[in-house]
C-alpha cells in the first residue's frame, strides 16, 4: 500500500459529523509528511467516499479542497458542522485516532499519550 492509500485508509474512519487534520493522519502513519497528506487528499481519486473535505488545518481553519472552499464548506454544513471566521472548533469536531495497539493519541490535549497499562491501571479514565 503507498502512502496516499495509507492516507485515505486513515481518512476512512472519520466519521460524519467530525474532521480530522492533516497532521493528525500523518501522526497516525506515523510521518511527520503533513503537506504530503494534504497532497494525497487534493489528488484523491475516491471522494466522496473517501471525504477529504473532513481534513482541515491543525489550527482549525479549513485548509483547500480541490473542488473549491465553497463546496467544503457547504459539505461540511451538511454534515453538521458548524464554521464560525472560516474555523471549526476542534474541540467539538476533532476525530481522535487510535494510533496503534500501544497508544492512545490525542486522548487529552497537552498531555500526552497513554499506553495500554496506564488504561490498566485506571490512570486513562
Amino acid at each position: 500500500m503507498n502512502f496516499s492509500e495509507r492516507c485515505y485508509q486513515n481518512l476512512k474512519k472519520v466519521p460524519k459529523g467530525k474532521v480530522t487534520t492533516y497532521k493528525a493522519i500523518a501522526q497516525a502513519m506515523k510521518t511527520k509528511a503533513y503537506r504530503a497528506v494534504g497532497n494525497a487528499m487534493n489528488k484523491n481519486p475516491y471522494a466522496p467516499e473517501i471525504p477529504c473535505h473532513r481534513v482541515i488545518n491543525s489550527n482549525g481553519k479549513l485548509g483547500g479542497f480541490a473542488h473549491g472552499i465553497k463546496k467544503k464548506i457547504q459539505m461540511l454544513k451538511a454534515e453538521g458542522i458548524e464554521i464560525n471566521n472560516d474555523k471549526i472548533d476542534l474541540d467539538k469536531y476533532e476525530y481522535k485516532f487510535k494510533n496503534s495497539k500501544d497508544k492512545y493519541f490525542g486522548a487529552l490535549k497537552g498531555i500526552g499519550s497513554f499506553t495500554r497499562k496506564d488504561k490498566a491501571n485506571g490512570q486513562f479514565d
